[in-house]
C-alpha cells in the first residue's frame, strides 16, 4: 500500500494546513489487516463545508462499526494546495492513512449541490481513477454516488458507476456484502455492476439506455438487460430510531461553517412548498423519539466537548413533540453551560418562549423565510403564511430582545410579476415601521433586517419541475429593481442576492439529460473547478463547453416542458406520483393552496412506503372506523 508523504515546507505554502493532515479528534483508526473492503467518502467541495455535513458523519459512522470496513474522508484540496500536489506528482488521499484514491475498493461520492460537480472530475483525476466510467478496469475502485441532487443522476452518468437514490444508512450494507460476494468470486467488472443493480435503490447507468428526439428531447429511457428494472425506487429508512446516529462525530482542528453538534429531528416535511425539491423527495415525514434524541445529545457532548447543539430539520418548529423535548433538553443544555440552536423555525408557529429559553447560553440570530413579497404569490408556492403571520413573530422577537433578523426571498418565481418583487421591499419596511414603536418603549435599538434573495431554480421530482427558469437579463432587473428600491426607502435593510448565471448552471445541472455528461468534461478541461463560489466560476468557460458541444443551455434551463414530455429522471421513482405534482403544478395557477400533511393526506404517493406520518394517519383512521 502506497502512502503519501507531506512535509512542513508544502503545508507552510497552503491556506489551513490542517484541511490536509487529518488526525483530529474521534478520527477512526483501523488495523488494515484486519480490513476487507476499504471505502473512501468524498465531499466534492471544500473541508470546511465537507466537514459540516451530517450525512458524511452518518456513513462515516455506520460504516467503520463494521469490523470488515474502513470508511475514510477525502475533499477537494483548496486551488493552492491542488498547485502543489500537481507540481509534485502528489495524488489525491484520504485524511485517516494518506493512502491515494486509485488504492481504494470503492470510492463515494454525496451530491449536495449541482456546482460542485467539475470538482468530481477533478478529484478523479487528481485521485489517479479514469474520469470516465467506460475507462475504468479491475484494477480500479468502483466510484458511487449518492446524496438529493442523485435523483437525477443522468448528467454524471458517464463518470458514475453506480447511484444510490435516497437515504444510505440500510442499503450501504447491503452495497457493500454484495461487494465482497464479488470479490470472492473472481468475476469482472461488469458482473458486480449487474449484482449491484439489483438492489432496491441503486441505479446503474451503464445497463440503460436513453434514445432521443430530432428535437432533443427524450424518447425513451430503457434498460439493456432484462436483470434491471425498469423503474429503480428511492430507499428510505422506516424507523429513524433503528438506524446508528453518530455521538462520536470527528471534531476538526480548525472552525468549519456549521462547527457544533448537530441533532437530526426527522426526514421529511409536513408542508408542501411547491418550489422545494427537499420537501418531497424525503417524504414521508418521520420523527425520531424525544428519548432517543435525549440521548444523543448527552453522549455526543460527553464525546465531543461541544457547547452548542443544533436542531436539524427541514421545519425545526413541526417536530411533533418539540415543547416537551426542548424543556427536557434546555434543562441539560443550561447546566452544562451548552447553546441550543434551533433553525429553520417557521413564522406561523414561532414560539418565544422557547427561543428565550433556547439562547439563555448564547443568543443566536432569528432567521425567517417568507420566500415572495405578496400573498398571492404565497398562496401560488404553497407557502402557507400570511403578512400577519411574519409581522407578529417579528414583533414578538423584537420584544423578547432581538434586534436583527434575517429574511429569506427568491426571485423568478412562476407567475412573478414586478409588483410581487416589490412586495419583498414592502414587507422590509413594514416590518421595521411596526417594530419601531416596540423598540422605543423598551428603549432599545430599532430592527435592522438582513434580506436575501436567491434565484428560483426548478428542481426535479416537484410541481415545479416543467417551469421554465427567469432569463438571466430578466433576474437582474428584478434584483437592480429591488436593490434600488431598499436603497432609496431605508438604511435598516441590508440586500444581498445571488448571482443569476450560477443559477442558471444550477438550473441545467439540475434538469440535464445524459449529453451533458460531454459539457461538464469540457468545462472541467476548460479549468472549471468549484463553481459554487463566485470567485472561481466562470460563465463564459460553460458557454464555450455548450457550444463545443453543439448544445444550448438555454433548451434546459429556460424552456417550459410539456406535462406529457419524458423528463431525464423519469425512470426514478421517489414515491410521490407524477400525477401529483401535476395536480399541485395546475393548482398553483389557481393560487389554490393544498394542507400540510399533519391536517390531512393530500394522496401524493408516499403511503407506499406504509412508515411515517401516512402510516400513522392510516392506523388512526382504522382505529377510529373500528
Amino acid at each position: 500500500m502506497m502512502r503519501v508523504k507531506l512535509d512542513d515546507a508544502l503545508l507552510l505554502q497552503v491556506e489551513k494546513p490542517a484541511k490536509y493532515t487529518g488526525n483530529e479528534w474521534n478520527m477512526v483508526r483501523k488495523n488494515l489487516e484486519d480490513v476487507e473492503v476499504r471505502f473512501a467518502f468524498a465531499f466534492p467541495d471544500d473541508y470546511e463545508i465537507g466537514m459540516s455535513h451530517l450525512g458524511m458523519k452518518i456513513l462515516y459512522h455506520i460504516l467503520n462499526k463494521r469490523k470488515d470496513t474502513y470508511c475514510e474522508r477525502v475533499f477537494a484540496p483548496w486551488v493552492d494546495m491542488e498547485r502543489l500536489m500537481r507540481e509534485r506528482g502528489i495524488p489525491l488521499y484520504t485524511l485517516e492513512t494518506y493512502t491515494p484514491l486509485s488504492e481504494f475498493d470503492i470510492l463515494g461520492f454525496t451530491l449536495q449541490y449541482e456546482m460542485s460537480y467539475t470538482n468530481i472530475l477533478n478529484m478523479l483525476d487528481l485521485g489517479g481513477i479514469p474520469i470516465l466510467a467506460e475507462d475504468r478496469d479491475e484494477s480500479h475502485p468502483f466510484v458511487c454516488a449518492g446524496g438529493p441532487c442523485a435523483v437525477n443522476p443522468e448528467p454524471l452518468a458517464d463518470f458514475i458507476d453506480f447511484f444510490v437514490i435516497g437515504e444510505g444508512e440500510e442499503v450501504i450494507h447491503e452495497i457493500v456484502d454484495t461487494y465482497k460476494v464479488w470479490k470472492d468470486s473472481g468475476q469482472d467488472r461488469k458482473a458486480f455492476l449487474e449484482l449491484v443493480a439489483g438492489i432496491e435503490g441503486v441505479y446503474v447507468p451503464s445497463l440503460y439506455q436513453v434514445v432521443y428526439y430530432e428535437d432533443g428531447t427524450i424518447m425513451d429511457i430503457m434498460p439493456k438487460s432484462e436483470k434491471v428494472p425498469d423503474v429503480v425506487r428511492r430507499r428510505i429508512v422506516a424507523d429513524l430510531d433503528q438506524v446508528d446516529f453518530p455521538d462520536d462525530i470527528i471534531v476538526p482542528y480548525i472552525g468549519t461553517v456549521h462547527d457544533r453538534i448537530m441533532l437530526e429531528l426527522f426526514r421529511g416535511c409536513i408542508r408542501g412548498c411547491r418550489f422545494c425539491q427537499a420537501g418531497f423527495i424525503y417524504r414521508p415525514v418521520r420523527e425520531r423519539s424525544p428519548e432517543k434524541l435525549n440521548e444523543l445529545a448527552r453522549s455526543s457532548v460527553k464525546k465531543t466537548g461541544y457547547d452548542e447543539i443544533s436542531l436539524v430539520s427541514l421545519s425545526t418548529s413541526d417536530y411533533s413533540a418539540l415543547p416537551a423535548f426542548c424543556d427536557n433538553l434546555l434543562d441539560f443544555a443550561e447546566k452544562e453551560h451548552v447553546n441550543l440552536s434551533l433553525p429553520s423555525l417557521r413564522v406561523d408557529n414561532f414560539s418565544l418562549g422557547l427561543m428565550e429559553r433556547a439562547s439563555k447560553v448564547r443568543k443566536s440570530g432569528l432567521t425567517f423565510a417568507p420566500e415572495a413579497g405578496t400573498q398571492r404569490l404565497r398562496d401560488v408556492i404553497n407557502k402557507g403564511i400570511t403578512d400577519e403571520d411574519l409581522k407578529s413573530s417579528v414583533q414578538l422577537a423584537v420584544a423578547g430582545g432581538w434586534n436583527t433578523v434575517k429574511l429569506y426571498f427568491m426571485v423568478g418565481l412562476p407567475t412573478e410579476t414586478m409588483e410581487d418583487v416589490e412586495g419583498i421591499a414592502d414587507m422590509g419596511i413594514s416590518l421595521i415601521e411596526s417594530c419601531r414603536p416596540i423598540a422605543n418603549r423598551d428603549g432599545g435599538r430599532g430592527l435592522h433586517i438582513t434580506l436575501s434573495t436567491s434565484c428560483f431554480v426548478p428542481k426535479p421530482f416537484t410541481p415545479f419541475q416543467w417551469e421554465p427558469m427567469d432569463d438571466i437579463s430578466v433576474l437582474n432587473e428584478k434584483q437592480y429593481h429591488l436593490k434600488d428600491l431598499i436603497r432609496k426607502r431605508t438604511r435598516n435593510i441590508r440586500y444581498n442576492y445571488h448571482d443569476p448565471e450560477i443559477s442558471h448552471m444550477e438550473a441545467v445541472l439540475s434538469r440535464g439529460d445524459r449529453r451533458l455528461g460531454k459539457v461538464i468534461h469540457t468545462a472541467w478541461k476548460l479549468g472549471a473547478k468549484f463553481d459554487g463560489w463566485d470567485e472561481h466560476f466562470s460563465f463564459e468557460r460553460w458557454q464555450r463547453a455548450f457550444e463545443e458541444n453543439g448544445l444550448d443551455s438555454a433548451f434546459y434551463a429556460n424552456r417550459r416542458r410539456d406535462f406529457s414530455e419524458v423528463l431525464p429522471w423519469d425512470h426514478i421513482d421517489t414515491g410521490v406520483s407524477k400525477a401529483f405534482l401535476v395536480r399541485e403544478c395546475k393548482k398553483a395557477y389557481e393560487g389554490d393552496l393544498t394542507r400540510n400533511c399533519a391536517s390531512g393526506c393530500s394522496n401524493c404517493g408516499a403511503s407506499v412506503y406504509q412508515t411515517g406520518i401516512c402510516f400513522a394517519k392510516q392506523r388512526s383512521r382504522r382505529q377510529a372506523g373500528g
